[in-house]
């Protein structure tokens, strides 16, 4: 091995000298190298890698001979071999773009989700400088721009990985590499504008995901020195425990992270001066140049010149890093909507840039709103505050539309006959925006609603479809946001106007057509005032927040109502079907809605929650597809019940489901202290509703049917293959024992009713041998003792022992060990 090493070492020096023209002249020898980079030897192997990069240097006519090895190597066992394939290709490409093809750059790509995290970096650091030198200095002009245009995609994408490490080398590569924090203000804004404009839907996802991330643990570092200038107590020292272990969560290595920040908590406890740096370094004021600042001082205070290596330094700045706002200030935000400006303008170089006008412009004004959101004080600032107002002037309705959400979400005032005129005469998003801008700019905004109320409630017409839509939105988000100021009117107008007048009339007839959906624009103007109606008694009641009235229970009598007669509320036949579905969809996403308001959910019957339920198994594809979003959508926020994910259930290839259940694990793991709340936060808590929701599916007709016990098994699977996924806590136990519980219960919607809870324990049997022959732990004890919704099920007999298994024989042979491919159920 030591020969054939030295052999190698000897023609890589041959073959890579600069004028040596060997590899053409002795072409079997040439060939007889490239063969050692398959060598069973890693030194070989290793010593033929690093001549990569100088042959491709000095010969790129040889580039095409290495790829093949390269490509191999790139997949090599060892991750030393990997990691230098990636230096090898990137040194190359990093002296002149075309030494390597696209061949060799995509091994690199590929090497960002290696395994090891050595080689991972090596890669995501090399992507980040060639894109550096290539795409933003432009040192070989706009067609290797345009190569590498993928890199900046790619690397936030990498955003998505769990690792934190990952997470935290995106967020410094894109400090330094893709918007360099040590640009000129003006240059980093045009910088960051035109990045923002060429990325994709993904990667901008990831961006946004970025700052939100930041901006959340600078929320958390600004508590946790609140917590610190508190007097000491026990209680405050456990809120501090308690905010230590957040942080921690967002640095890397958290077992270390963890005492380093115990350690700096007690720093930030008796060094003032560092405790004052990091107070203005998390100040929502602080601008890029005092962030600078800060996190030189702090460090500097902070380190040890006797000890080269510090690792509590180091993990310290990480975190600063994470915090420090290097990008975004208040001249940033004015720099940045100058160049929005220029665009709209039509001043700004944007096609030079390689960006049409009208996505620079898009783009843009989405990067502002998401600005608006994390960094909302940064816009206060009479320059910004003019060029916003300039916005609302124009003609462009969704530069207008922009700049309002934009004033909704930062409090700028001043904008007052803006706002009333918008609230009253604006599109309907536009007059949504100008009330929320109203209620966040205004400490006294009776007088505001009162103005814009009356007039819009003396105004409406229900037989002028066309000026409804405009003063129903602006009306109900009226009524949520102060629904005291004017209680008797809206009640008045929610019963004789939007009950009877529109919702009970159908004024004109709808068109004939076989279609189910059809595009907004095609949907009669008396049907979108229909739906305006229904989100409007919505708004009212989620501003109300109370039953006392009995509102609520009319209002989902109503609901449920239009969905039982399937979106025809006055069952005359008039309206079409494409309107119909429409109906239903507002029926559904209105319940929804409700159900994420305790004092409404309470109200919700459990046939009105069944009814809604179904609405996921709609006959139309698009009312399918809109209610399953905003059923996640409540889910994923923690704010619809725990039985509503039960729902997932019908529809067995529902992708939200596996989200929702990891971020209840996460907010468990985040707040140990809501032990109370298990019944509503655990996802295996869901089983029960699932199995009683089940038990009352409108197909499951004949209790011991096997196509329809097959179909029962399928749902049941679907939501039992992802909680089972891993037994945390012992948990197929406690997924056991709450199925055997349940079948010492009787269904509290009919506990008279002998076949109503047949169907549940029938239900229960199926569960059970699903956990049987999926687990082999389900038998162990329960880590503690479930508790039942009492609302679904009667208290267990405890005198009572439900032993019989209400499965046909033939059921059997369908419960088989291993994953089972789980099939989709829907009806129609």
């Amino acid at each position: 091995m030591e020969e054939r090493l030295q052999v190698v070492k000897l023609l890589a020096k041959m073959f890579g000298a600069k004028d040596s023209e060997l590899a053409s002249q002795n072409k079997p020898l040439w060939q007889c190298y490239l063969g050692r980079f398959n060598d069973i030897h890693v030194p070989i192997r290793l010593e033929c890698v690093k001549f990569a990069s100088h042959c491709l240097m000095n010969h790129p006519d040889l580039a095409k001979d290495l790829t093949e090895y390269l490509k191999v190597r790139s997949h090599d066992p060892e991750e030393a071999i990997r990691h230098d394939v990636i230096v090898s290709i990137v040194t190359a490409a990093k002296k002149d773009l075309l030494l390597v093809n696209d061949h060799l750059l995509n091994f690199v790509r590929e090497r960002t989700l290696d395994k090891r995290w050595r080689v991972r970096k090596e890669a995501m650091m090399g992507l980040a400088q060639i894109y550096k030198k290539y795409s933003l200095q432009s040192e070989a002009g706009k067609e290797a721009a345009k190569q590498i245009s993928w890199i900046k995609d790619k690397l936030l994408h990498i955003y998505y990985q769990n690792s934190i490490d990952d997470r935290l080398l995106v967020e410094r590569i894109f400090a330094q590499y893709m918007v360099p924090h040590n640009l000129e203000t003006n240059e980093r804004m045009k910088c960051l504008y035109y990045l923002y404009a060429t990325l994709d839907s993904n990667a901008v996802k990831a961006l946004n995901e970025m700052w939100k991330c930041q901006n959340l643990l600078r929320h958390q570092v600004k508590d946790l020195v609140d917590l610190i200038k508190q007097p000491k107590t026990d209680a405050s020292s456990k809120a501090i425990f308690s905010k230590v272990m957040v942080i921690t969560r967002n640095l890397p290595d958290p077992g270390k992270a963890q005492d380093f920040m115990k350690k700096f908590t007690q720093v930030l406890e008796d060094d003032e001066k560092i405790r004052s740096q990091l107070e203005m370094l998390v100040s929502p004021t602080c601008s890029c140049k005092q962030a600078e600042g800060c996190v030189r001082e702090i460090t500097k205070k902070l380190g040890n010149p006797k000890q080269p290596t510090n690792p509590f330094l180091e993990m310290i700045k990480f975190l600063l890093e994470r915090i420090a706002p290097v990008h975004i200030d208040t001249e940033s935000i004015s720099a940045l909507i100058k160049q929005v400006n220029k665009s709209i303008d039509g001043t700004a170089d944007d096609e030079d840039e390689g960006v049409p006008t009208d996505q620079a412009i898009r783009a843009g004004l989405e990067l502002l709103k998401v600005l608006s959101f994390t960094h909302p004080i940064s816009f206060h600032s009479a320059e910004t505050f003019e060029s916003l107002l300039a916005c609302l002037k124009m003609d462009d309705e969704k530069v207008a539309e922009a700049a309002l959400q934009i004033f909704k979400n930062t409090g700028i005032v001043y904008i007052v006959v803006v706002l009333h005129h918008k609230a009253k005469k604006g599109p309907p998003r536009q007059a949504k925006y100008a009330i929320h801008c109203i209620n966040a700019i205004f400490s006294s905004k009776e007088t505001q609603f009162a103005q814009i109320f009356e007039p819009l409630h003396k105004s409406l017409d229900p037989s002028n479809f066309e000026h409804l839509i405009t003063p129903l939105v602006t009306i109900g988000h009226i009524a949520m946001l102060a629904p005291d100021q004017f209680a008797a009117p809206l009640k008045s107008l929610v019963a004789t106007f939007i009950v009877k007048d529109l919702l009970m009339n159908d004024r004109l007839p709808g068109k004939k057509t076989t279609k189910l959906w059809v595009p907004d624009e095609e949907v009669s103007p008396e049907t979108l005032v229909k739906i305006q109606a229904i989100k409007m008694m919505v708004r009212w009641l989620l501003g109300m927040k109370n039953n006392h009235s009995k509102s609520g229970t009319s209002t989902l009598r109503l609901l449920t109502t239009i969905l039982h007669s399937d979106g025809d509320l006055t069952e005359q036949g008039k309206i079409s079907k494409p309107d119909m579905s429409r109906l239903r969809l507002a029926a559904g996403s209105a319940i929804v809605k409700l159900a994420q308001e305790p004092c409404y959910h309470e109200i919700i019957t459990l046939e009105q929650y069944q009814l809604c339920a179904l609405a996921i198994n709609d006959e139309c594809y698009q009312v399918r597809q809109i209610f399953a979003q905003k059923l996640h959508k409540g889910l994923s926020r923690l704010r619809l019940p725990l039985e509503y994910m039960a729902i997932c259930a019908l529809c067995a290839k529902d992708p939200c489901l596996v989200k929702n259940i990891n971020v209840r694990r996460e907010y468990l793991k985040q707040h140990a202290a809501v032990s109370e709340k298990l019944l509503s936060l655990l996802p295996e808590y869901v089983v029960p509703y699932t199995i009683h929701l089940l038990a009352h599916d409108p197909d499951y007709v004949k209790v011991q049917d096997i196509e329809q016990l097959k179909d029962i098994k399928e749902c049941l699977w679907f939501i039992l293959e992802i909680l089972m996924a891993k037994n945390e806590n012992n948990s197929h136990a406690f997924i056991r024992k709450m199925v055997e519980n349940i079948k010492q219960t009787k269904d509290a919607q009919g506990p008279d009713d002998a076949k109503m809870n047949e169907k549940l324990y029938t239900v229960c049997d199926v569960a059970m041998n699903i956990i049987m022959s999926k687990s082999t732990t389900y038998s162990l004890e329960s880590p503690k003792d479930p508790v039942l919704p009492a609302r679904y099920f009667t208290q267990p007999d405890k005198n009572f022992s439900n032993t019989k298994n209400y499965l046909p024989p033939e059921m059997k042979s369908f419960f088989t060990p291993g994953k089972v491919c789980v099939c989709l159920f829907l009806r129609n």
